[in-house]
């Protein structure tokens, strides 16, 4: 809603506004630029100026999108998703993302899943086998030596304990 209302500001007309990216019909002028850097930045937002970084954030989103709030099990690679979803080759996205990132998209992935069966664990809706095929594990015993991996605890220990302290999406 921030973004929308900067736009409005400039009298520029948009065709999406999405977490992380926006579609402007017109060309903007360097001015209109600056002023909606300055209004984002008064929102608590930031307007990103470089291709790298913004193909870095869309890669979070699509990773962040997939794991979090999609109730598609996504039954290819991920690489391949990425890759189809991004239009870039997936060597190309890997390599800048653990050059800025300082962590590999994988490892990424992992801790996002992770932190999303904690979550469905905590909500006791499902059972661990099908919190497996909704997270798209080839068995319960991938998805445990992961979690375990990943928290120290297997995901049984882990329902017993009953922790409630998640990370937030933003801080993984």
């Amino acid at each position: 809603m921030a973004v929308k209302e900067e736009l409005k500001k400039l009298g520029l007309h948009f065709i999406v506004v999405e977490l992380g990216e926006v579609d402007i019909m017109e060309n903007i002028t360097q001015e209109q630029r600056t002023e909606l850097k300055l209004g984002l930045i008064d929102s608590g937002l930031e307007l990103m100026d470089d291709k790298r970084t913004v193909l870095i954030e869309r890669i979070k989103n699509t990773i962040i999108e997939m794991v979090h709030h999609s109730d598609v099990v996504i039954k290819t690679n991920f690489s391949d998703y990425l890759s189809q979803k991004l239009n870039h080759d997936y060597t190309y996205l890997a390599n800048l993302f653990s050059e800025i990132q300082g962590i590999t998209i994988e490892h990424f992935i992992i801790n996002h899943k992770i932190e999303r069966i904690k979550e469905l664990i905590i909500y006791d809706e499902l059972n661990i086998t099908e919190i497996a095929w909704k997270m798209n594990y080839s068995s319960v015993a991938h998805l445990s030596n992961q979690f375990k991996k990943v928290t120290g605890l297997s995901p049984s220990h882990f329902k017993q304990l009953k922790i409630k302290r998640r990370s937030q999406i933003e801080d993984i």
